[in-house]
């Protein structure tokens, strides 16, 4: 076995009908550290994780584990000899519990019999979670669990398994700035144990924070490895996107105009109370906080989705009373939900079909679509917003990330809003996609449209936002004008430290 590497792939690549994934790519791990795989969304990341753990197998190419080649042929043979994945998309068993969900496929039973040892699985989930500091009960079941909880969870899973070598997949992207610092600690613990890491992610200053060495991926194409102490931010994004990117947050000054939008006093009682805000005319109005704070719950009953107990909404000075989300629709709100998949996307359906399905009224003539206007009013928001796609005939699931965000933009934008509400914009998505979906930003509170960003990216909150507000346990606990706005500040606010 070599003595410095625990995992070597080499020149592995992959083709689908139509796309050439993976082209004579490389990726060396070495033993007990941190090795970030970065690259935009479709650059062949998932494909090489998938390839390692045994979903797919490669057209040609050599991986060595513990300096013996290896050919899996399903996950449990990657299980078998030490790798485990935490995925990215969560998929727990709701309706189990915690320890259930652990050891899945892997029960305890009593001796050769095939009734399963409850007890003893609770027992070993109990001192898993104490060995991680997750204070959980295992007899918990998983529906139970806020999505972030959830992620944890997956992480402990992860590390029952007593892998060498564990993948992580965009593991915060679900979870707290303080959940961020726990999972932190949980990584240097690994490492201090000699488990490797292999770590995904779109969040730089993670990168930085944590990793020892990081591979790039472009296209399918291998770009290059480094220390993480020989590279600059500005060099890993120019590595990742094929070109400089100067302005990550091209936030443009903008006049501020009326107010367009104004709640007073909005309650829904336990996730949100006495909420009074004003967004103006060309503003973008941050709203940061923790997870479970009620910043989503608040937009989910201004667009109608969710009855508030009480509390009132104008529009340009007018009350008005919405309902439903047609009536928010009919106002000229729109509302980029937190979760594309879950509640955004028609992911069986068509580019075209995800794009004009909100605005399907204005295309219906005698009962039937106007297919001609809508092709062509699609085709221009694929143009308008670069979303790359080989038609508008394209299954949306099919699309990276970024551009299935930016085909729920385009759907938006069809509607032609006067007030935007932006949940957790570019949760998930590569740094080139943030870029132009930032740009985009701009480009609308200059035309005089208002904009509420829900972020739970600091920078991002700080870098393009007019004005800030702070949410703790379902209140504003402060207001930062742009200027004003610190990382530092922000987490005071967000913590129930200033309030």
């Amino acid at each position: 076995m070599s003595s410095e590497y625990i995992l070597e792939m080499e020149n592995i690549s992959k083709s689908f009908p139509g796309v050439h994934a993976l082209n004579n790519v490389n990726l060396k791990v070495k033993k007990g550290t941190v090795h970030a795989l970065m690259g935009e969304n479709g650059a062949g990341k998932s494909t090489l994780m998938k390839i390692l753990i045994g979903i797919y197998r490669p057209d040609h190419g050599i991986i060595k584990f513990k300096g013996k080649e290896m050919k899996f042929r399903s996950t449990h043979d990657a299980l078998q000899v030490g790798i485990s994945m935490i995925h990215q998309e969560l998929s727990p068993v709701p309706y189990m519990t915690i320890a259930e969900n652990i050891f899945l496929g892997r029960e305890s039973t009593y001796g050769k019999s095939f009734w399963i040892n409850d007890k003893d699985m609770i027992d070993k989930t109990t001192k898993l979670l104490n060995q991680l500091k997750i204070s959980l009960d295992p007899r918990m079941k998983m529906k139970e669990l806020s999505t972030a909880y959830t992620q944890m969870v997956e992480i402990a899973k992860a590390i029952s398994y007593n892998s060498e070598l564990i993948i992580m997949d965009e593991p915060t992207s679900a979870i707290t700035e303080r959940e961020v610092e726990h999972l932190f600690e949980i990584i240097e613990w690994l490492k201090k144990k000699g488990v490797s890491i292999i770590y995904i992610t779109h969040k730089m200053d993670e990168i930085f924070k944590i990793a020892d060495e990081v591979t790039v991926l472009r296209d399918g194409n291998y770009i290059g490895t480094h220390s993480i102490n020989e590279i600059t931010k500005e060099k890993l994004i120019e590595m990742m996107v094929g070109r400089e990117i100067k302005q990550l947050f091209p936030k443009e000054d903008t006049e501020i105009g009326e107010v367009l939008l104004e709640i007073k006093n909005f309650t829904r009682e336990g996730k949100f109370y006495d909420i009074n805000l004003k967004v103006h005319k060309g503003e973008i109005l941050g709203i940061a906080g923790l997870m479970g704070a009620g910043r989503s719950e608040i937009m989910e009953s201004l667009f109608g989705i969710k009855k508030p107990d009480k509390g009132e909404i104008y529009i340009r000075g007018k009350r008005v009373y919405i309902n439903s989300p047609e009536d928010a629709i009919k106002h000229k709100l729109a509302f980029l939900t937190e979760d594309r998949k879950l509640t955004g996307l028609f992911l069986p359906l068509t580019v075209r079909d995800n794009i004009f399905i909100s605005n399907i009224n204005n295309y219906i003539s005698k009962m039937l679509i106007n297919s001609k206007k809508v092709n062509k009013d699609c085709q221009e928001q694929v143009k308008r917003l670069n979303i790359k796609t080989p038609s508008l005939d394209q299954i949306v699931n099919n699309l990276s990330g970024g551009n299935q965000q930016k085909v729920l933009i385009a759907r938006w934008l069809l509607t032609n809003p006067d007030i935007l509400i932006l949940d957790e914009p570019t949760r998930g998505i590569d740094v080139g996609a943030k870029a132009e979906i930032h740009r985009m930003m701009s480009q609308l509170a200059k035309q005089g449209k208002a904009i509420i960003m829900i972020s739970s990216e600091l920078p991002e909150i700080i870098g393009m936002s007019d004005r800030i507000l702070v949410m703790h346990e379902g209140r504003i606990t402060g207001e930062l004008k742009r200027n004003e706005a610190t990382q530092e500040r922000i987490i005071s606010y967000a913590t129930g430290i200033i309030s």
